[in-house]
């Protein structure tokens, strides 16, 4: 984990921790490299409920209850599929909080509509908002939409803990 990742999830799991808020991430394109930035402090535990990696539509659906309609309309990386993702973390799961990231990380898997380095974003506070964000990374490479990735998934969940 860079500094900048270590830092940024330390304020994640300070204002959780603060707010009596628990997390859950569900990741495709990311791997749970979100998860993996919060659990990587030490007693992280308090504040991060589970993560759901889920990579394949086929887990989007069973793991967090994405529509099938959802994906065959608008695809896996969507607004709507980062949406229906982000709530579901919450359905399954005993958290609050929840953040959502699919996208393309490239270096294939790009459409004419869907580039590499596009990723949606969802962040969504139980029985509340859900935000939405998507990023155009370009194609900066794998591992560089992956890491940028992280930090805007660490941004939204310390946004929303706040409200």
């Amino acid at each position: 984990m860079t500094d900048e990742i270590t830092e940024r999830a330390s304020r994640v799991l300070d204002v959780c921790r603060g707010a009596s808020l628990m997390v859950a991430t569900a990741e495709s394109c990311t791997g749970g490299l979100v998860a993996g930035a919060l659990t990587e402090i030490a007693g992280s535990s308090d504040v991060v409920d589970r993560g759901f990696v889920t990579y394949s539509n086929a887990a989007k659906q069973q793991m967090l209850g994405v529509p099938e309609a959802i994906l065959a309309t608008h695809g896996a990386v969507s607004e709507e599929t980062a949406r229906a993702m982000a709530r579901g973390a919450l359905a399954a799961s005993q958290a609050q909080l929840s953040v959502a990231v699919t996208g393309i990380a490239g270096p294939g898997g790009a459409t004419e509509t869907k580039p590499v380095g596009l990723v949606h974003f969802a962040a969504a506070k139980k029985g509340g908002m859900v935000l939405h964000r998507e990023e155009r990374f370009g194609d900066i490479g794998r591992t560089e939409v992956r890491r940028r990735s992280v930090l805007v998934a660490l941004e939204m969940l310390e946004t929303l803990a706040r409200f």
